[in-house]
């Protein structure tokens, strides 16, 4: 059996701040390996055009080609149409049954978790790690929501004892579109990539 470790989403584009999550719960969990899994259709990324899969993981490839714990799986983009966390993981449980995954989230996610797809078929697949954030006027403390969470669905979550980098890829897609360096928020190698590549640059 191995323990896995699975990052979602669309890294469109993918920064440091997915880096550090991926490998403070490899570290602090003593997991096996971090799979970043960039989704294919995203049903709830409907306020912008999703920037084309072959570039988002081009992007993926090359920031984590330097961490030997860290693997790119195309596991959610082979799949047509919308692609949803609950069926990932039904579907995962299905190809690797000897597997433990672990999935790996921002404290806002938390958060939003129960308007998610299938919520409680998230929580029962999948012990849940989440970055740790300072508290934040508008939720209960985040030790609060992982222990409603534990009541309410008999969860298992569990913090991740590093703070989330304060940006996001909304925030990075409009800072390059605007002419501003992103380079202390992304590897040197993706902010190479976007630039040649002409992304993020007809708007946020």
């Amino acid at each position: 059996m191995a323990e896995i470790g699975i990052m979602g989403g669309t890294f469109d584009p993918i920064h440091n701040g997915h880096l550090l999550l991926g490998k403070q719960a490899y570290e602090e969990y003593k997991l096996d390996q971090i799979w970043f899994m960039p989704s294919g259709t995203p049903p709830h990324k409907k306020d912008h055009k999703v920037t084309d899969v072959k570039d988002r993981v081009a992007m993926v490839q090359l920031a984590i080609k330097k961490f030997p714990f860290f693997y790119c799986s195309d596991f959610e983009i082979q799949r047509p149409g919308n692609t949803y966390t609950a069926q990932t993981l039904q579907l995962l449980h299905q190809e690797y049954p000897k597997h433990r995954f672990y999935f790996i989230v921002g404290a806002d996610s938390l958060y939003q978790i129960e308007k998610w797809y299938h919520p409680a078929e998230v929580l029962e697949r999948a012990i849940v790690l989440v970055a740790n954030r300072e508290y934040e006027k508008s939720h209960r403390p985040i030790e609060g929501q992982i222990a409603y969470l534990k009541q309410q669905y008999h969860a298992d979550v569990r913090l991740l004892h590093c703070q989330e980098v304060d940006i996001s890829s909304g925030e990075l897609r409009k800072m390059e579109a605007s002419g501003k360096k992103i380079l202390s928020y992304v590897p040197k190698c993706v902010e190479e990539y976007i630039v040649s590549h002409g992304l993020y640059q007809t708007g946020p």
